[in-house]
């Protein structure tokens, strides 16, 4: 028996260390949920446990998992900024904790971004995610605006949650995941995360730019891809599996503890080995096209690289981005294209202190100078990518005309054994990085041709040494020469008059915009370096004049001359309205056309609609007034200029959107002027096939046939879809037919876009009554549609939509059909999904 004094004593002091020991768990940093109606602001004031990092990064998190053990690597979701740490992204990132004190700061232990949500689109300080009330998970900037949700409002959620495997989800209220990170990935793989067919990861930009780069990988049903993209793309990496049509299960790739295991329709899987994990691992496809495994390591307290996943042959020069494009790998070195000794160079450094990034072309391919193209001989120089466009030549002169005479062409490499007039010619869209080989070691020949534009400094210079060759050893031949010289002069001389009545009618046009010199735009772009988007009639490249930014528009398509550049300047040089891009000057030197248009940071509409970019939704009110901005810019060219003017190629990728989300008209190339006394004009058919007017068959057209692609436009903008979708089901892929048969049976709700909650659960009737509007548009009979201004009304809500529709809408397909073939359209080719910043 104790003392009764002692036995108190004792008492005491286990209910001082009970006391004390309390706290220690209760605080036990772990919050890896969060319940509906959730508000959160970027700002460090607001989320206590921020933390910044030794290299300029910082995380805000929001919902954290403690590691099992009482320090090390676990996952969260929350704020992420790279140095020098000035915009943010909601990500799930990987950092460094203390079960009792939170995330901790170590030396090399910065946090790794796993998964990001628009990553194209960082926000800014007070930024808001919101886990709204109906289950949406919505981030929006600092000024608003919507920038990514996870469209899952509607289906129960119950909150919102960061797993042990770092995936975040959201889940109901019996557990079951409605929404998760890892059917979305970005550009990395954690263990237990697997990609299913259709699905990619695509790189960052770079260590510090979070936009996505050209190189992604992507699983197929036969197996396992990564490509470089470009048109088309070029593979550099395969990992095929074998293919059984018994089975139905779909492909996927597992990352698993010590493999990379592709599931296919094979009885057994295919493994790629990797190193059993000791630590917590991730993986990362990275902007040079490795796909690489990290590990923490404990002792060292930083990620190391522990494999390197995917090989290519034969060495890592076979990546498409290790010199970036144009650059030659040898040996792990890069360097520009230089041909044999010559002091001529073509190519110049991007960066001169980072050889890796790759080189430019001193003079951009222009393809309306095609007799100054040259082909630069690299020989014993390879290329990653000979699987798509094989050219029908099996000579080396057959392979170089082929790509002289194709614009689009940018490089050729042919590929022989012993007898170099017997081989395999490969065409290049777009050049990537190039190889040095070894012949003996591969047991073939490559030699590389690379396409160069001639300067006309350059090309005078090779023409005088030809001259002065021919004179000095063919003097029998001095008086022909002389002929020639005089023939040249004389063709010269009349070319460059010809020139001065072209630069005359320019200076002619009234209300002229500023008229810029070629050299003060390669200026401003930076030697052209920055494209936004390409077209069917050019590429447009960002540039800046002062403190402006601007969209130059390079002319560069033969279909487009004189006449139509004319048409653009003439058009929209004498106009202005806010619904309109403005344009503020142009160049017309030569052959040399450009156009200098107002910046739009939005892009085009098309990116908005049809989530091609992982996008959210735009909300019904904002789609509203898109409309309304795309009408009255109309209205403004029809009905309150001089003249009419007929744009003739309405189509959302000719919508552009300025930061607020408001809409202007732009690429007036295909535009026609009318008379006002001029009922009907005869034209070539032109514009965009799925866009077509039905009078177009007749080639009478009037300013109507706008009113017809703005009637296929906001069927778009409602439905969140292509007008012809070939992805969609054979009864769907046109959008008309299928407006067609949910009017007659009363189910336009059916097409209603469903990504958008606000329109399905609150604006149901008003979307209903611009689906209505849109039909008007699409009457048939021309004089039966709407004019823009009573459009414009009913948007205002100042008249109604005509009751007695006709809902036997034109088929798109039988405009395409019905074309004369002795007469081609002019149509405007269809462009490519971009993140195009300015005009087409």
């Amino acid at each position: 028996m104790l003392p009764a004094n002692l036995f108190f004593f004792v008492v005491v002091v286990f209910i001082a260390l009970a006391t004390i020991a309390l706290p220690i768990s209760a605080e036990r940093f772990d919050y890896p949920t969060a319940n509906l109606s959730t508000r959160w602001v970027n700002n460090a004031a607001t989320l206590q446990h921020s933390v910044s990092y030794s290299d300029g990064s910082a995380v805000r998190a929001i919902v954290l998992r403690s590691p099992e053990t009482f320090y090390g690597p676990s996952f969260a979701a929350g704020f992420f900024c790279a140095p020098p740490c000035r915009v943010f992204l909601f990500a799930v990132f990987i950092v460094q904790t203390n079960s009792g004190a939170g995330i901790t700061l170590t030396e090399n232990g910065m946090a790794q971004v796993v998964w990001a949500a628009n990553r194209d689109l960082p926000v800014r300080e007070n930024a808001t995610l919101e886990l709204t009330f109906n289950g949406n998970l919505v981030l929006r900037d600092a000024d608003g605006t919507l920038v990514w949700s996870s469209s899952s409002s509607g289906q129960s959620v119950a909150g919102m949650e960061i797993n042990d495997l770092g995936n975040l989800v959201l889940f109901d209220q019996r557990n079951a995941t409605v929404w998760q990170s890892f059917d979305h990935p970005t550009d990395t793989l954690l263990p237990g995360q697997s990609l299913m067919d259709g699905m990619a990861l695509r790189a960052n930009s770079s260590l510090t730019n979070s936009t996505e780069n050209q190189v992604y990988m992507t699983v197929r049903p036969d197996g396992l891809f990564a490509y470089v993209e470009s048109t088309p793309p070029q593979l550099y990496y395969s990992h095929p599996v074998s293919m059984n049509k018994s089975r139905k299960d779909p492909t996927k790739v597992t990352f698993t503890n010590g493999s990379l295991s592709i599931f296919g329709q094979s009885t057994q899987p295919s493994n790629i080995s990797l190193p059993l994990a000791k630590s917590a691992q991730y993986m990362r496809l990275e902007f040079d096209g490795h796909l690489r495994l990290y590990e923490w390591s404990n002792s060292e307290g930083k990620w190391t690289m522990v494999s390197d996943v995917i090989k290519v042959v034969p060495d890592d020069c076979a990546f498409p981005m290790v010199c970036g494009k144009y650059g030659i790998c040898t040996g792990g070195q890069c360097s520009c294209p230089l041909q044999g000794n010559s002091s001529l160079s073509y190519f110049k450094p991007v960066d001169e202190r980072k050889a890796n990034l790759g080189c430019a072309p001193l003079t951009p391919i222009s393809c309306q100078e095609m007799q100054s193209h040259r082909l630069l001989l690299f020989a014993d120089v390879s290329y990653f990518d000979v699987s798509h466009t094989v050219l029908n030549a099996t000579n080396r002169d057959d392979c170089k005309q082929s790509c002289l005479k194709n614009c689009s062409c940018r490089a050729v490499m042919f590929r022989y054994g012993q007898n170099d007039s017997d081989g395999t010619c490969f065409s290049v869209s777009e050049v990537f990085s190039l190889q040095t080989i070894q012949p003996e070691a591969l047991h073939f020949n490559s030699t590389a041709y690379i396409k160069v534009q001639l300067s006309p400094s350059a090309s005078a210079s090779t023409e005088n040494k030809t001259k002065t060759i021919l004179g000095a050893t063919i003097s029998a031949i001095l008086i022909l020469l002389l002929v020639v010289t005089v023939v040249t002069a004389y063709c010269v001389r009349r070319r460059k008059y010809q020139e001065v009545d072209e630069e005359l009618d320019f200076e002619l046009l009234p209300g002229m915009p500023v008229r810029f010199s070629f050299e003060k735009l390669r200026e401003c772009t930076k030697d052209f370096s920055k494209k936004l988007g390409e077209g069917g009639f050019g590429s447009v490249f960002e540039g800046k004049i002062g403190e402006e930014r601007v969209a130059v528009k390079r002319l560069e398509s033969a279909k487009q001359g004189k006449k139509e550049f004319l048409a653009e300047v003439e058009t929209i040089g004498s106009i202005e309205h806010i619904n309109l891009v403005r344009l503020i000057g142009f160049c017309a030197e030569k052959s040399n056309r450009l156009l200098v248009y107002e910046y739009m940071p939005r892009g085009s509409l098309d990116r908005w609609i049809y989530y091609h970019h992982n996008n959210a939704p735009l909300d019904w009110h904002t789609r509203c007034r898109i409309i309304l901005d795309i009408a009255k810019g109309l209205c403004y060219l029809h009905e309150e200029c001089r003249r009419k003017i007929a744009h003739l190629d309405i189509k959302p990728q000719n919508i552009l959107l300025d930061e607020n989300f408001n809409a202007k008209l732009a690429d007036f190339g295909l535009s026609k002027l009318i008379d006002r006394d001029q009922s009907k004009v005869v034209t070539v058919m032109r514009g965009t096939p799925g866009y077509l007017a039905p009078e177009w068959l007749t080639s009478q057209i009037t300013e109507k046939v706008d009113i017809y692609s703005f009637g296929i436009v906001v069927m778009e903008i409602t439905s969140g879809r292509k007008n012809i979708d070939i992805s969609q089901p054979e009864e769907s892929v046109q959008l008309i037919n299928l407006l067609r048969e949910k009017a007659q049976n009363n189910k336009l709700t059916d097409i209603i876009d469903k990504h958008s909650d606000d329109m399905v659960s609150h604006h149901e009737e008003e979307v209903i009554q611009m689906m209505k509007l849109a039909m008007w548009c699409l009457q048939n009979d021309s004089s039966r549609r709407p004019s823009m201004s009573m459009v414009v009304k009913v948007l205002e809500g100042a008249m109604s939509v005509e009751n007695c529709l006709d809902y036997s809408f034109f088929n798109a397909n039988s405009v395409m059909s019905g074309q004369d073939q002795d007469n081609p359209p002019a149509y405007s080719a269809p462009p490519p999904p971009s993140i195009l910043s300015g005009p087409r």
